[in-house]
């Protein structure tokens, strides 16, 4: 594991210790508690998984497997179902290889959220991981809703080191994205990064804003690739999910950016999220520096909940 990897491999370990000892901890006692794998023995995992936010759909799936592979087995000891459930919980959250296009092209990411789920700081932190892998980045602050959004995310620009448009409180976002991708064209620029608002409770204004928006993209930028992340917030569990859902009907959602993992024991979510709606987390935040912003790996994020290092 190279010095990077570490890093964030221990962050994530330590980033995922709420969640740890709310789903881990209760499975420990039952692997090593009961003395049989009968129906309450399920029963009490399933439980764990529930309350740890993994989703009903995906809880479903995951029993279904583990009694699966205990037949297949015949297993007759629960403490030989740990590795047999971790499995079960990697199948559950496979979705293929996740892409990253947008890194590899000309591109445009739009980043959609609601307030206070620390969508201007992922922008800015992606801003600044774009950077270091040499690419040329223009920021477009379209959140022009929220009076802060455009002064926050400039200094995450002046820490990255990367050219922001726009940023004014009130101005039309569409009119921001058009000025921007003038500046991306002129710069000739890898990737324009788009901080949008999300405003859920109104979510008719919010389509017809994205649907202004994509027009503009669609019309001034027809090559550049497309790619729509949503940002949530780990801690609120459950409800990140509804929101996931609601921004997907809005819009048409290419992944999803997970932040405040290391302030939650609903880390579970990530799982659910996969499972319900099929959208791939791309990142996940576990802290507030941008190396603290990486790509997400379910394995790795498994491996990590159960503090299994793998060879």
């Amino acid at each position: 594991m190279g010095e990077e990897k570490q890093g964030f491999w221990s962050r994530l370990v330590s980033g995922l210790t709420k969640t740890r000892d709310n789903i881990v901890s209760g499975f420990d006692s039952i692997f090593n508690g009961f003395s049989s794998i009968d129906d309450d023995f399920y029963e009490e995992i399933e439980e764990i998984l529930i309350m740890g936010d993994i989703g009903v759909n995906a809880t479903e799936s995951i029993m279904e497997s583990l009694r699966q592979k205990v037949k297949e087995n015949r297993i007759k000891e629960p403490s030989a179902c740990k590795e047999l459930l971790i499995h079960s919980i990697k199948e559950q959250m496979d979705v293929g290889e996740t892409a990253y296009r947008f890194e590899q092209e000309k591109s445009v990411v739009l980043i959609i959220g609601v307030n206070g789920v620390g969508k201007t700081t992922s922008v800015g932190k992606l801003a600044g991981k774009l950077k270091d892998q040499g690419k040329r980045v223009v920021l477009a602050a379209a959140d022009t809703f929220r009076a802060a959004a455009g002064s926050q995310l400039a200094e995450w620009a002046n820490r990255a080191g990367v050219e922001m448009i726009g940023g004014q409180e009130g101005a039309d976002p569409a009119a921001v994205v058009y000025d921007a991708v003038a500046a991306a064209k002129a710069r000739n620029a890898d990737v324009l990064l788009c901080d949008t608002a999300g405003r859920l409770h109104n979510k008719k204004n919010l389509m017809e804003e994205l649907k202004k928006i994509n027009r503009i993209l669609e019309k001034e930028y027809p090559d550049a690739y497309r790619e729509t992340l949503v940002v949530l917030d780990a801690t609120t569990g459950q409800n990140a999910l509804n929101q996931a859902r609601q921004f997907s009907e809005a819009a048409e959602i290419t992944g999803i950016i997970l932040t405040k993992m290391d302030g939650t024991a609903k880390g579970g979510i990530a799982v659910a999220i996969h499972s319900e709606l099929g959208i791939p987390v791309k990142y996940i935040g576990v802290g507030e520096t941008i190396e603290d912003l990486q790509k997400f790996d379910s394995n790795q994020f498994v491996n990590a909940l159960f503090d299994v290092q793998e060879a």
